[in-house]
């Protein structure tokens, strides 16, 4: 049975190989992670992808044959955290595990708040990555333990969603009447939100802002 009540999946049968999709837009490191996996006896890659979109049709592909799903989190179009919501929601006997090389403690929480029941950084030991694919196949949570404490400490982000769509879209250079058209908002509106957003994260500038959110994880 299941370590984890909240499981939603059998753990495979005794005997019986977890079977894993790569996902990860470096083609060398998705094809390096997934030769790594393959020697392992009890896990078998059944298939890899670029994207968070290509996951979700690799899955559709695969018939919910997947136990795991091995995600990287920075990806073009249809990023990690995204893509594990969309999972979570359509193939809710396959579990999420995130690994990225940036181990920043607000994609932690961003990720576990998405559904995922692991988190891990590119440079654990192949090892371990492995033993945390066996764990979460079973129904148990893995999290990097630096990563957890320092995700505590810091505690969740203070911004809105709103917020963090104005930051992002500060984020990519735009003008105050370039975020307001984008976001359909006044630019009186956008101001008081940029505003306050400095204010939530200490800021002196737009761009303070925008480094502090990225290296906590938020945006």
């Amino acid at each position: 049975m299941s370590s984890d009540p909240t499981a939603t999946r059998q753990a495979p049968a005794a005997g019986g190989s977890v079977h894993v999709l790569v996902v990860d837009d470096q083609q060398m490191v998705r094809e390096a992670l997934a030769t790594l996996l393959s020697l392992e006896s009890d896990i078998d890659v059944v298939g890899q992808a670029g994207d968070g979109k290509e996951a979700l049709k690799r899955l559709g592909e695969l018939g919910g044959g997947v136990d795991v799903v091995l995600m990287d989190i920075e990806m073009p179009g249809l990023d990690g955290i995204t893509a594990c919501e969309a999972i979570c929601t359509r193939h809710p006997r396959t579990r999420v595990l995130m690994l990225t090389t940036f181990g920043r403690p607000g994609y932690v929480q961003r990720a576990l708040d998405a559904g995922a029941v692991g988190f891990l950084v590119k440079d654990a030991p192949s090892e371990q990555l492995a033993a945390a694919v066996r764990t979460v196949a079973r129904g148990g949570r893995v999290v990097d333990p630096a990563l957890a404490v320092e995700t505590l400490t810091r505690g969740t982000s203070p911004l809105t969603d709103r917020e963090v769509e104005v930051l992002r879209a500060v984020a990519e250079g735009g003008t105050i009447a370039d975020i307001a058209a984008s976001l359909a908002l006044g630019q009186g509106t956008v101001r008081n939100h940029v505003s306050t957003i400095m204010t939530k994260l200490g800021a002196r500038t737009r761009a303070e802002a925008v480094r502090i959110a990225t290296e906590a994880g938020w945006l």
